[in-house]
């Protein structure tokens, strides 16, 4: 062979491929979502092998924007695309994507779309394994579809497939907010008989449904069939059975089972929202002596109570109309350390008022203030807010003048300074007012730029130039 015809074969053998050339420019001027998108509507029969030859780098932004792409003309292709996303071992689905798949297809509002899909799957049973299942069901679990998702779960069995725990676990979610108790309870026993077991807040959600629905024996029940299958109830699943005996059980019941938990220990011990709930429970059927005594044990057990049991348990002494015995009640919680004056007489003032004690609140109120004991911000903008409303503008403005001195902070809600400040400037009292915008001016607190601009209204009749500049730095 010659030199010129060797010359000219290495020429043509290196020569580029125009048709490749184009072809790679093509894909390399795309966009991953464009990318995706083409295979997508070019390949709708065998979608999913599709996109696995292609291999797509897959992320939260890509997913949205080829879901985006999809509707409204190709919504079906692009749930397809959604649940073979979800499927990929380098990415996975955030709750808030579900909840975006459900807002673009729009799935609440047309749930047959999730029937559509699976009888589509029925083309390509081959795509179809417990992953994709799981992803769909998780779809319903979004839009709430209980329904959907119990017909797709007995789907299942025309793909060879079976259910496994997490399925199980979210279409009894889904019926048991549905308030269909019974299919929750019926799906449980067909799961146990398969040899799968539910979760613990599966089980806490049943139980819940059924004392919501005063079917306190078949909750009980279920704590039998839980221990049976090595499913120790926790702490939570104790709590939710106490709560729904506590309202429509026995007293007796729930201090018997309050002591089941106590002996039982580990994670059936009672917490102090147990306790509290008891309490709670006590305190509503106007039993708050009785709570007392739940208080006593609580402390026995070595559970401290928080700031919610002791509300709860000068708040039924209040409504109980037990007056004195709250101030026991209150000396005995700051003197073993479980609360302080402050909190305690706060909480005190606002059950008063609640109860409609207005007198007996204000003179706590001000006893308060006149031995150092600082009372809460809600405690200080109720007091203020009844004297408002009695009409006693000085006094509440008094009273004002009274809880800044106690802190450089604002106790008082700015919208009740508001309506107070408006009731004085309705009533002609401009100076006083106008003192106390002052006070909030070097104080630092801020007022509703709405608020501020109703003020520099009444003010201007008041003719104060300085006031009217100044009026806008409270304003936020």
């Amino acid at each position: 062979m010659s030199f010129c015809s060797l010359s000219r074969l290495i020429r043509l053998s290196v020569s580029p491929n125009p048709l490749k050339i184009t072809t790679l420019l093509l894909f390399s001027t795309l966009s991953t979502t464009d990318e995706i998108y083409a295979h997508l509507i070019n390949n709708r029969f065998d979608l999913e092998n599709t996109l696995i030859r292609a291999n797509p780098k897959l992320d939260t932004k890509c997913v949205n924007d080829v879901m985006f792409k999809c509707v409204p003309n190709n919504s079906q292709t692009g749930l397809r695309f959604f649940i073979w996303a979800g499927l990929q071992s380098s990415y996975r689905h955030s709750a808030f994507m579900y909840s975006k798949a459900c807002d673009t297809f729009k799935i609440k509002e047309n749930p047959r779309v999730i029937k559509d899909i699976m009888e589509n799957y029925k083309e390509n049973p081959y795509v179809v394994n417990v992953k994709m299942i799981r992803v769909v069901l998780t779809l319903c679990k979004e839009a709430g579809l209980a329904d959907e998702a119990l017909w797709v779960f007995n789907k299942m069995s025309e793909f060879n497939l079976r259910a496994d725990s997490i399925m199980y676990n979210i279409v009894i979610k889904l019926f048991i907010e549905k308030g269909d108790i019974d299919m929750s309870q019926k799906l449980m026993r067909e799961m146990l008989l398969n040899g799968l077991y539910p979760v613990m807040t599966t089980c806490v959600l049943i139980i819940k449904g059924m004392c919501d629905v005063g079917r306190l024996e078949e909750a009980c029940g279920l704590f039998k069939v839980m221990r049976e299958n090595d499913c120790v109830p926790n702490v939570v699943a104790y709590s939710t059975l106490l709560d729904g005996i506590c309202r429509f059980g026995s007293v007796d019941k729930a201090l018997e089972l309050l002591t089941e938990m106590e002996n039982d220990g580990g994670q059936s011990s009672p917490s102090v929202v147990t306790y509290t709930s008891v309490i709670q429970n006590f305190c509503k059927k106007g039993r708050a002596i009785e709570a007392l005594g739940i208080l006593e044990r609580m402390q026995g057990y070595g559970c401290a109570p928080n700031h919610v049991t002791v509300h709860t348990l000068i708040n039924g002494f209040c409504v109980d109309g037990h007056l004195e015995e709250a101030y026991n009640i209150i000396d005995k919680l700051v003197t073993t350390g479980c609360s302080s004056y402050e909190e305690c007489y706060s909480y005190f003032v606002i059950s008063l008022i609640k109860i409609k004690k207005v007198e007996d609140a204000e003179r706590l109120f001000r006893k308060m203030l006149a031995t150092g004991v600082k009372p809460s911000s809600l405690a200080c903008s109720n007091m203020v807010k009844e004297i408002y409303l009695e009409e006693r503008l000085m006094d509440g403005l008094n009273l004002c003048y009274e809880i800044d001195k106690i802190s450089s902070l604002s106790f008082i809600d700015s919208e009740i300074r508001f309506n107070l400040l408006d009731g004085l400037c309705q009533k002609g009292l401009f100076s006083e007012a106008a003192k106390l915008v002052r006070l909030m001016i070097r104080k630092g607190i801020q007022l509703k730029a709405s608020h501020t601009d109703e003020l520099i209204k009444h003010f201007i009749k008041y003719d104060d130039q300085e006031l009217l500049g100044d009026l806008p730095r409270i304003g936020r």
